[in-house]
């Protein structure tokens, strides 16, 4: 079956690829693995140049880069545009830093010295999805082959030219062949490919089940795995918070990416002295988005990424209306060609209902009236992922008292959940394990080896 490129504003299909055959796969492994092989003794200053030439060539091709971003998957153009600058920005990140990151570890001994070196350990596989395409790529292929290590990667099916443009990136930037190798492959077959004992560990981001087929085959190959799962982000608004600015950054944090973000900001819990001030701003402004084409600087929100996508968020809203659920803005499809919702607030959620519990991955944000804090944090942790949060609050040492109650990965205070180049990103529970970006993203998938050297003098 090929792999489609379909517009999700238009519905036009774009162009279409041919699935790997099984001796495709192979080849790619083998050379990945071959090149491991004198990579991994490649000097740092070797490793940064592949790096920045990498980068230098997303500059070079921005605006074709996040043009290709917004036809694939309907991002908003400024935001792929973006995307790509910070896709730059973590390839230079690791350029720059990774020698330093990677530095032996002195140990202090008795006598002789012993020291901790960070090496490669071979073959990764990426598995990466399609909301931020370039991205969320960069965070694990750029930190990886700074270590020493080759990627192979399995890109979502519905952003194929976006998964071929960073393969050509890398030929164009004259990386070794198999340094790093796109996979045109079904998401099922992939699991399969931790039997071969060429590849090393694997890194996903994407559903839980996806996650815990991976983590499952990473395991009984007694293998590496990093999980960035999904994620039911709580933004919690205190009485003292300043209302204007919360729901003005609520529209941020629940809009970004068209609300297609692991980490946007879904369950809006309020105490109730400002429950009543918050949601009516919060409706009146979500409701005068302006829906349209991504590639429309003018255009506020976009399509979802897929009719799939379109459909499973629509059907989440009609169960928890039926469960007895009140929408109080939006709630069907907006009457538009392309896969559109209507800016959506869901209020009376119970803890009985379907939608308490799930993940709402689209412009579609569920509010709580809480009585205080303690009932805010009740039902902040009342879930089973554990990725990002926030906390507004004019009282900041209050806020940070707050944060350390809550289960979760990341927690802002006064601002939505969001991903820097050098502070550590990923979360706990079914959000998943491991951390990228920063110092610590650098940190996963390498050997710390100890050595150790005895004093001769040292008796026996």
């Amino acid at each position: 079956m090929p792999i489609q490129s379909i517009n999700p504003y238009t519905l036009e299909i774009l162009t279409s690829f041919d699935e790997m055959t099984e001796q495709q796969v192979e080849a790619a492994i083998a050379i990945a693995h071959e090149t491991y092989q004198t990579w991994k003794f490649a000097s740092y200053e070797e490793r940064a140049k592949v790096l920045n030439k990498v980068a230098s060539l997303f500059k070079a091709k921005k605006t074709e880069l996040a043009k290709l971003i917004t036809t694939e998957m309907g991002k908003l153009i400024k935001q792929a545009e973006y995307e790509v600058d910070y896709a730059i920005n973590i390839f230079e990140y690791y350029a720059k830093n990774g020698e330093a990151f990677l530095a032996d570890e002195v140990l202090k001994v008795e006598t002789g010295e012993a020291f901790i070196r960070k090496s490669p350990i071979g073959v990764l596989l990426g598995v990466e999805p399609w909301n931020f395409p370039f991205y969320q790529v960069a965070r694990f292929a750029a930190p990886n082959i700074m270590i020493g290590n080759t990627i192979l990667l399995k890109h979502a099916s519905n952003v194929p030219q976006c998964a071929k443009a960073i393969e050509d990136i890398f030929k164009e930037a004259n990386a070794p062949a198999g340094l790093y190798t796109n996979l045109f492959m079904p998401g099922s077959k992939i699991s399969t490919l931790l039997d071969d004992v060429r590849i090393q560990g694997a890194s996903l981001t994407g559903s839980e089940k996806a996650g815990a087929s991976l983590a499952e085959a990473a395991g009984k190959n007694i293998k590496k795995s990093v999980l960035e799962l999904g994620g039911s982000d709580p933004f919690i608004v205190l009485e003292d918070a300043d209302i204007e600015r919360a729901t003005t950054l609520a529209i941020y944090g629940r809009t970004v990416n068209n609300g297609q973000s692991c980490v946007a900001s879904k369950r809006f819990i309020v105490v109730e002295e400002v429950a009543e001030e918050f949601l009516s701003k919060f409706t009146a402004k979500m409701s005068a988005l302006k829906l349209g084409d991504p590639m429309d600087t003018e255009t506020q929100l976009g399509p979802l990424s897929s009719e799939e996508a379109l459909n499973a968020i629509l059907k989440q809203v009609e169960k928890a209306v039926s469960q007895g659920a009140k929408i109080e803005t939006g709630g069907k499809k907006a009457d538009l060609k392309g896969n559109f919702i209507q800016p959506t607030i869901i209020s009376n959620i119970t803890p009985e209902m379907d939608l308490y519990k799930e993940e709402l991955f689209g412009p579609v944000a569920s509010f709580y009236v809480v009585k205080n804090e303690e009932e805010a944090i009740k039902v902040a942790n009342a879930t089973e992922f554990g990725l990002g949060g926030s906390i507004f609050s004019k009282n900041i040492e209050r806020a940070k008292k707050i944060a350390n109650k809550i289960d979760s990965g990341m927690i802002y205070i006064n601002h939505p959940t969001k991903s820097s180049t050098d502070l550590p990103f990923g979360g706990t529970k079914r959000s998943g394990y491991g951390r990228e970006l920063s110092a610590l993203g650098i940190d996963e998938f390498v050997n710390k080896k100890l050595i150790r050297v005895i004093s001769e003098n040292e008796k026996l």
